[in-house]
């Protein structure tokens, strides 16, 4: 059986997730809406070369313009918003009332928690609805679910991840791969974590530790917003621990810090000579520029690492398990690391969804998605996924060892 998929955003995220439904989607039709609709073609085109076959197509697109849209949805079996994360609650309206299936990029939790809410609605329609998808915190809550599954009786789960440069620059040591305003948005407020089986809020900037990621090296690690999303809520009364901390090049904390100190990543506007000026949006414009690596010779060379560690009981015995992709720019497609990593992690659960392999209703992708068949899934694609489970001195000197 052959199906539809509506990707809404042709940016970089939305065309790698066209590419992989072209490929992997059993897709009879993937159409890319933008409301530039000449980027929207240039994707759909370049699409249809990597995959040698014309079968994604290209429409012009406004998202605020909801009449616009419910009429463009209507039809497709899924449609996967690949758009900035405060489009999306109105998109899965859109979705649950033409009766199409919805999964997202996530990015905010208050946002997620929200489309979680219209879990009725979607039920009614019989659609499911799935925020929340790409390399964090989708792939992570979904290996952080296989993690668990490896150990048995999961008691604690602690996820890591990052999105960087193999080459980073100073002063900065960083390569923005997607849009700014989903960057700053994780580093403003904090997480919600479990700690002790109870919700604890912990801000952004916390917690800062060193870890070794070979082949890449020594990492800070830190909390920001976000990244752990809904899972917390998910498994309180089963886990005592669940917490992420994203990684980044050594000097980047105290950058951060600072700027978040300085209040650069507000949202509340400050006046400045008579002029209100939102310190984020400043913050923003002056550091993309920066950061943005697409133009720059091996800029846009990236890798990205997730890591979920659980531990707990098997048999009644400690035991550990760590799982682990580490993935790079791909010189074939041309796709980062982020674009496979992100788009291809939405793609594979709107798949899922077409085939009707994930239940009917607005559901946490941690409570949705199996981390077996997500492990599968990515499999096939060539992500190298690697896996150790055992006694906790075990699996230490097995990741130690892994490059």
């Amino acid at each position: 059986m052959a199906y539809s998929y509506l990707v809404l955003g042709a940016g970089r995220q939305g065309i790698a997730a066209a590419y992989d439904l072209a490929r992997f989607g059993e897709a009879s039709q993937v159409t890319l809406a933008d409301f530039n609709r000449e980027r929207a073609q240039a994707a759909a085109d370049r699409v249809n070369h990597l995959v040698r076959n014309r079968i994604a197509d290209a429409i012009g697109l406004d998202v605020r313009d909801e009449g616009a849209s419910r009429r463009t949805l209507k039809g497709y079996d899924v449609a996967l918003s690949a758009v900035p994360y405060f489009y999306n609650l109105d998109l899965t309206r859109a979705a649950i009332e033409t009766g199409v299936s919805f999964c997202d990029l996530g990015g905010n939790t208050e946002i997620v928690r929200q489309q979680h809410a219209l879990n009725p609605e979607a039920c009614r329609a019989g659609v499911s609805v799935i925020p929340d998808c790409g390399m964090g915190p989708g792939i992570g809550n979904n290996l952080a679910v296989y993690a668990m599954e490896l150990v048995g009786d999961a008691e604690d789960v602690y996820l890591y991840d990052g999105g960087l440069p193999q080459k980073p620059q100073p002063p900065w040591n960083y390569a923005l791969t997607f849009a700014i305003e989903g960057l700053t948005n994780e580093y403003y407020g904090g997480m919600t974590v479990l700690r002790d089986g109870k919700l604890f809020h912990a801000p952004c900037f916390t917690e800062f530790e060193m870890k070794d990621i070979p082949p890449i090296g020594k990492l800070e690690a830190f909390l920001i917003a976000g990244g752990a999303s809904t899972a917390p809520w998910s498994f309180q009364g089963k886990l005592r621990t669940y917490e992420l901390k994203v990684l980044r090049y050594p000097g980047t904390f105290a950058q951060l810090k600072a700027f978040s100190d300085l209040g650069l990543f507000d949202l509340k506007p400050v006046r400045v000579n008579g002029t209100e000026v939102v310190p984020r949006e400043l913050f923003n414009a002056l550091f993309e520029p920066q950061v943005r690596m697409d133009d720059r010779v091996d800029g846009v060379r990236d890798v990205c690492i997730v890591r979920a560690h659980a531990k707990g009981k098997k048999n009644g015995q400690p035991t550990e398990a760590v799982v682990e992709v580490i993935d790079y720019y791909d010189e074939a497609t041309g796709f980062t690391a982020m674009q496979r990593m992100t788009g291809w992690h939405i793609s594979i659960v709107a798949a899922m969804m077409a085939k009707h392999d994930i239940p009917t209703g607005a559901i946490p992708l941690e409570l949705a998605v199996p981390g077996r068949a997500f492990v599968r899934e990515a499999k096939r694609r060539g992500f190298k996924i690697s896996e150790r489970s055992g006694p906790a001195e075990v699996v230490e000197e097995a990741f130690a060892q892994m490059g």
